[in-house]
């Protein structure tokens, strides 16, 4: 009984796992994985259409810009994961068509980031807005939308760091498949049998409160400095790649090297530094941008309106309406001998 109270007391100190990751509805698997990247991206597009519209911009000009946008993003986020991990999809005994499983996870944010950009950017071009404007609009619910994507890892049970003996280390349990034995993410633990690390370091829910941080700091300096011209985006790719240096150090997942450092951590490095430049540059080109900048070129404003010009219908509408003394002076008129210009 000691034995059992003992285990018990072990359980509720760590943060157990999901058992499982997939969920079919007769032959439809339903994947934590990707309702955790489509919540995400909801709530991207909820938040940056409201800050787009405070700042001044036409009203479902973001929805428009994610129709680019998203699918750029997650081609460019699958690619970046395939190049950065190849040795998952390629070489003996490997199977190059499972590059293509994005349901399986496996998503780059610089990949997605990048291809994203150039989405945004053809549709920013389309409406005749500024990217950088849009980006910074956007950059809260991206990093909101990344905390959101990581409890799809959760559910998939990955990207966890070493054994660790904290309160809140992570349970983490044997998969089993029985139409694949080694297909482990799409399993079920049976009888909660830990994997020989387990208790190990969440570090998805580290990354996950860290980008909540940021997405608050993001928003502060935002309404506080009044940022314009892409230095929120600036400060939320400082910010993020800052948290994913040393979380990333803390990872146990297979992943490729550079010069004993993960490629990822180089990553973070360098777009680290590349944001601080770019955050202080971009102070030179003034306050915030206008306004009227802001508005889609396609979209007429209320206050651009004109008064027309009546048509010829209106004019003869408006006389047969008017008093009988104003129409026969304005027949009179008519009937009136034109003089010459010479007596005028």
């Amino acid at each position: 009984m000691a034995d059992v109270n003992t285990a018990s007391a072990a359980f509720l100190a760590t943060i157990p796992s999901p058992d499982q990751g997939v969920w079919h509805i007769g032959p439809i698997p339903i994947r934590a994985y990707a309702l955790c990247i489509i919540a995400g991206i909801i709530v991207a597009i909820w938040l940056g259409e409201r800050r787009w519209v405070n700042r001044g911009g036409t009203k479902g000009t973001v929805i428009d810009i994610a129709v680019f946008a998203v699918p750029f993003g997650l081609v460019g986020g699958r690619l970046y994961h395939v190049i950065t991990d190849n040795q998952l999809y390629f070489g003996e005994g490997k199977n190059p068509l499972n590059a293509l499983k994005i349901w399986d996870g496996g998503l780059g944010i610089w990949g997605a980031i990048a291809l994203g950009a150039v989405g945004a950017l053809i549709a920013c071009r389309r409406r005749g807005i500024p990217l950088p404007a849009m980006a910074d609009a956007l950059a809260p619910g991206i990093v909101i939308a990344q905390a959101i994507g990581r409890l799809g890892n959760y559910f998939n049970q990955e990207l966890y760091g070493a054994h660790t003996d904290l309160p809140w280390g992570l349970e983490i349990y044997q998969r089993y498949n029985p139409t694949n034995p080694d297909d482990f993410l799409n399993g079920v633990a049976i009888g909660h049998i830990p994997l020989p690390d387990s208790p190990v370091h969440p570090t998805f829910l580290y990354e996950l409160i860290w980008n909540l941080g940021v997405a608050l700091l993001i928003i502060w300096a935002d309404k506080k400095f009044r940022l314009g011209h892409g230095r929120v985006f600036a400060l939320y790719v400082a910010g993020y790649t800052a948290g994913r240096f040393w979380i990333e150090m803390m990872r146990t997942d297979t992943a490729n090297h550079i010069l004993g450092l993960r490629v990822n951590v180089w990553t973070s490095i360098l777009l680290f530094v590349a944001a601080i430049v770019y955050f202080v540059l971009a102070a030179k080109r003034g306050p915030r941008e206008a306004p009227e900048t802001l508005w889609s070129k396609d979209v007429p404003r209320e206050d651009d309106a004109s008064p027309a010009e009546p048509s010829a219908e209106e004019t003869h509408a408006d006389v047969a309406a008017a008093p009988d003394t104003v129409r026969d002076s304005a027949a009179d008129k008519a009937t009136e001998d034109p003089k010459p210009d010479s007596e005028k």
